[in-house]
C-alpha cells in the first residue's frame, strides 16, 4: 500500500510539473504575438473575414499583406486582392480598427492584440 502511495504521488507531482512547466512555456511564447480579425467590404457588402497572429507592434498592412494581395502606393491601399479603387467616381480603400477612424496610413499604424480591422472600398465621404 505503501510502494502504491509513493508512485501515486510521484506521478501527481510528475503531471502537476509538466502542466505549470508547458503552461508556464506557452505564456513566454504567446507574450510576443497578437491576434487580430481582418474584415474586407465592398460598400456595405462584408467580402471576407480572416483572424491572423501577427507579432506585437506589427502595423495594419503586415496582417493585410499575410492575408490578401495588395497594391499600395506611397501608403495608400489601391487595390485589395483584385478589388480597387476608381479615382474618377471617388471610391476609395478606407479602414477603421474597433469601428473608430483611423487618420494614419496602413503601414503607419500600430495594432493590439484583439484589434478588429475593417477595409471598406467604397465612396469617400
Amino acid at each position: 500500500m505503501k510502494k502504491f502511495k509513493l508512485i501515486s504521488g510521484l506521478l501527481v507531482m510528475f503531471l502537476a510539473f509538466f502542466i505549470l512547466t508547458g503552461y508556464t512555456n506557452n505564456t513566454q511564447k504567446n507574450s510576443n504575438t497578437i491576434k487580430v480579425t481582418y474584415t474586407l467590404k465592398q460598400g456595405k457588402k462584408v467580402v471576407a473575414t480572416k483572424k491572423t497572429t501577427l507579432k506585437k507592434n506589427d502595423k495594419v498592412i503586415t496582417g493585410l499583406k499575410k492575408n490578401w494581395k495588395v497594391k499600395e502606393v506611397k501608403g495608400f491601399i489601391t487595390s485589395i486582392d483584385g478589388m480597387k479603387e476608381n479615382q474618377k467616381k471617388g471610391i476609395y480603400w478606407t479602414y477603421t480598427i474597433n469601428g473608430e477612424k483611423v487618420n494614419k496610413l496602413a503601414n503607419q499604424q500600430t495594432l493590439k492584440n484583439k484589434d478588429k480591422v475593417q477595409f471598406t472600398l467604397d465612396k469617400a465621404e
